[in-house]
């Protein structure tokens, strides 16, 4: 089995400095490349000079994650492609279980390892933690994270699980798979179309899976943080993508109604609490999905094998109004 670690850069130069470091040392099962979105700093000089070995695959223009990685996966041949974001650290033997998994179970299809907080390295990581998983309003959570309340790693989560969705920061997939169900939305740009190429991944019929045996860490932030409009403006807008593509009609548009209500709600809690670029990110969400709706809808998943999708299940509800902060199992989509 043949691995490609990918890495998407763009402008990352101090990244690339810091992180580079622990996947050159601890992959040498797989060949290792950095996928350039056009940088204007001196990021591809960097590794050409001091990690020769490594190949750069240079695309023309800054096309987002979804992008970039559609266009310089494109140049690979391997058969498990690494997505792995340049502020994350990895650990020693961390492919191994993953490519264990892979060799063993064919029906397996998308790998997360566990994620943890590069800052603070007893906690998990937002952007993954153990696993991630989906209301039926389109809200993502992870095991370990729920909202903005982030767990400890005590070993609550040390078994490997079948989860709704795998993080991007460190996203293990078979190539034919990738290809099959139709790679990456680059209508996303950014900001869940992991989550998307999950669950268009389930809805195939395959597994995505969580392993404890597999530990990274994450920065996080480091392309857009929480406090940028901009990643507001992607994450609703992303979440009503997911929602119209993925479950079928007519229930898709019944959640789609109930998830805009909701993101009014949201709208005006930013604006009471003087976040007002916050609250037109998630106005500009909305017309850039009505805008965008037909070509968003002809996308749709044309094979629905998925039978265990809860639409009763709000995360929001459980959170807000129920005050259970953490993942217990009962909140889980699967």
């Amino acid at each position: 089995m043949k691995v490609a670690v990918v890495i998407l850069n763009w402008n990352g130069l101090e990244l690339l400095k810091t992180f580079l470091p622990s996947v050159v040392n601890f992959s040498t099962e797989a060949n290792i490349y950095v996928i350039d979105n056009d940088s204007s700093d001196e990021s591809c000089l960097f590794l050409k000079t001091n990690f020769p070995n490594i190949q750069i695959v240079k695309n023309d223009q800054n096309l987002g994650y979804a992008g970039g990685y559609n266009q310089g996966l494109k140049h690979l041949k391997e058969d498990v492609f690494i997505l792995l974001n340049n502020d994350v650290e990895v650990t020693e033997n961390w492919l191994k279980p993953m490519l264990k998994i892979f060799k063993n179970e064919e029906n397996v299809a998308v790998i997360q390892p566990k994620l943890l907080d590069y800052k603070n390295k007893a906690y998990f990581e937002y952007a993954g933690g153990a696993g991630g998983f989906i209301d039926a309003f389109g809200y993502p959570f992870c095991r370990g994270r729920i909202f903005d309340t982030v767990e400890k790693d005590l070993g609550q989560y040390d078994n490997d699980q079948d989860i709704f969705w795998a993080s991007g920061a460190c996203f293990a997939i078979r190539r034919k798979v990738f290809y099959k169900v139709g790679a990456l939305d680059e209508n996303y740009f950014a900001h869940q179309e992991e989550i998307d190429l999950c669950w268009r991944v389930l809805n195939f019929g395959y597994l995505v899976r969580y392993t404890k045996d597999s530990t990274v860490y994450h920065k996080g932030g480091s392309t857009l943080n929480a406090y940028n409009p901009q990643k507001t403006f992607l994450n609703f807008r992303n979440s009503l993508f997911n929602l119209i593509k993925n479950v079928k009609a007519p229930v898709s548009f019944v959640l789609v109604f109930a998830r805009l209500l909701l993101d009014g709600l949201a709208g005006v809690k930013f604006l009471m609490s003087g976040k007002f670029k916050h609250f037109v990110a998630i106005l500009k969400a909305h017309l850039s999905f009505y805008l965008n709706f037909g070509k968003v809808f002809e996308k749709r998943s044309k094979i629905f094998k998925l039978k265990k999708y809860s639409t009763l299940n709000s995360i929001v509800y459980r959170y807000y109004i129920l005050n259970k902060k953490y993942f217990d199992g009962n909140n889980s989509t699967l």
